[in-house]
This record gives structure tokens, sequence and C-alpha cells, in this order.
């Protein structure tokens, strides 16, 4: 399980496609599933922040996991967003996806709550210890209140089953001191497009990525680019994806991918309230980005 890059270099965090009533389109999370296992992609994060986790049940969590894994037959690692603010429940959730066959899980960082350290430290040990999953930290503090610490980070990265984190703080160096002081196996992704190429700079192995689902292969060529040395493509490459990077966050994750993937002929449907469509000039100026890319 300690093996460095267990879940490659490059990780959606995928969509969860709705139909017209907002209900869970399987058929779409499957196609969708197979298209990214495609264009790049290692793995994939199913029920995380741009699957709309917060507004899915436990139950379409599982399904949504097993109608991937049907779908890309092990093709790609399949990953669920299993964490929650309240322990016991992502206990719960988390037994039942090691149940459905996936691959690991990601925990986010508790949300609203606002835990302390130390509270932090014995949520995350006590899920990974109630399972035998690889398990994938997320810290994010611009949405869950709370900074998941440098520090507390490389504490839980001395638990076997805990072996990757995604990083979406911002802050190049707190992912540096994590990067630094990682022990064998532990791998750092970066949490922002934008930031994949400087995360790598400074030890990181990977992004778990929202622009994947669109430019999928560039951004694996990016990353492999840089590790082989070819530093300067990989910087030309960052340089021209920048502005698409930025395009699909003018408004919280994933309303604008979300719209993206649409106009691109991927029927992914409406985000569920309380996220809302993006807005009609929003829109325009999004699919005149997209056609400077070829994408529509």
């Amino acid at each position: 399980m300690r093996q460095k890059k267990y879940f490659g270099s490059l990780i959606t965090a995928m969509v969860t496609p709705f139909d017209e009533n907002l209900k869970v389109d399987y058929n779409q999370v499957a196609e969708l599933a197979k298209h990214l296992s495609d264009t790049g992609s290692d793995s994939l994060v199913l029920s995380g922040t741009t699957g709309e986790s917060p507004t899915l049940s436990a139950d379409e969590k599982i399904s949504i996991c097993r109608t991937a894994l049907e779908a890309v037959q092990g093709k790609v690692k399949i990953i669920a967003g299993t964490g929650g603010n309240s322990t016991r429940e992502t206990i719960k959730l988390s037994k039942e996806a090691e149940k459905a066959g996936v691959d690991g899980i990601m925990l986010v960082v508790p949300y609203y709550n606002k835990p302390p350290q130390e509270g932090l430290y014995r949520h995350f040990r006590s899920v990974a210890e109630a399972i035998s999953l690889p398990v994938m930290l997320y810290n994010v503090p611009g949405r869950t209140a709370v900074n998941l610490t440098a520090e507390t980070t490389l504490k839980l990265a001395e638990i076997e089953n805990i072996i990757a984190i995604k990083e979406a703080s911002g802050d190049l160096e707190q992912i540096t001191y994590i990067c630094a002081g990682a022990p064998e196996g532990f791998s750092i992704y970066c949490g922002d497009d934008s930031l994949t190429l400087p995360v790598l700079s400074v030890g990181g192995v990977g992004v778990v990525s929202i622009t994947s689902h669109l430019v999928g292969l560039e951004i694996k060529q990016m990353i492999e680019s840089y590790i082989t040395g070819e530093t300067e493509k990989a910087a030309k490459i960052h340089q021209k994806l920048l502005p698409l990077f930025n395009g699909l966050f003018v408004m919280a994750n994933p309303i604008p991918v979300k719209a993206a993937l649409n106009l691109t002929g991927w029927k992914v449907g409406k985000p569920r309230l309380p996220l809302c469509p993006l807005t009609e000039k929003l829109t325009a100026d999004l699919k005149e980005l997209l056609r400077v890319y070829n994408l529509c």
C-alpha cells in the first residue's frame, strides 16, 4: 500500500451527472468515467466537492461508486469521497465504500464544527483504523474553515494506510514543509489546477484536477514533461492552460465545469440547490473561452 503515486499523477475529481429532474444519471456516470479513463486520468474521485457530495445521499454515493467501478473495469483507480464532519458517519460510509470495492477513499477536513488539530488527528486516525483501504486526506480551508497544518499532516502520514493528501490550501510554503517531511511512500497532490506546476517543483507528485474533464491529456503531458526534466515544455503547457484553469473557477466549483461539459456535448445537467447554474453572461464568456481551445 505504501507505494509512491499509488493513485498515479493525474486524478480527476469527477462531476456527478444529473438528469432533467436532478436525479443521478447513472448511464452518464458510466460514460463519463470511461471517457476520463481514456483521456489521461489515473484515478477518479467520486462524490467529492466537484461531485456535489453535500447534496448526495449515502445510497447515491455508493451507487455512483459501483457504477463507475463496473464501467472502468480496473483501468483507473476509483476513490470514494466519504469524508464528513461526523466521525461516526464518516466511518460508516467508508466501510460501505470498502464493501463496494473502491480502491481508496478521500477524507475532507471536517467542516463547520471547526475542530482543533488534535480533533482532526483523532478523526482521521479513527477512520483509517476502521478500514483497510488507502486513505487520501483533503485539506481545503477555503471551504472547511479549518486548515490541516503541515505538522498534523506529517503526524497522520505515519499511519500506514494514510498514503496521500490533496492539498488545496494554496499555501506553497505549507505544501513545501509537507513534501520535505513526508515519510517514504506518502504522496502530495495539488488541489488547485493553476498551482500544479509550482507544487510539482517543491516535491508534489501530481494533481487532483477539475480541468482534466476537458484537457486531461494535456495536463498529463505537462506533469510527465516536468518529471522527465522537460521543464520548459511543462511551463509552456501550463501557460497555455492557465486561462482555462481560471475560467473554470469564475463561480463556485462545480458550477462552471458542469456548464463547460454541457457546452461540449456532455449531458451532465444542472447542479443541485443550493448551487445554481452559471449566469447567462458567464456562460457566454465560458463558451468563447472553450472556442479558443477548440473544445466547442
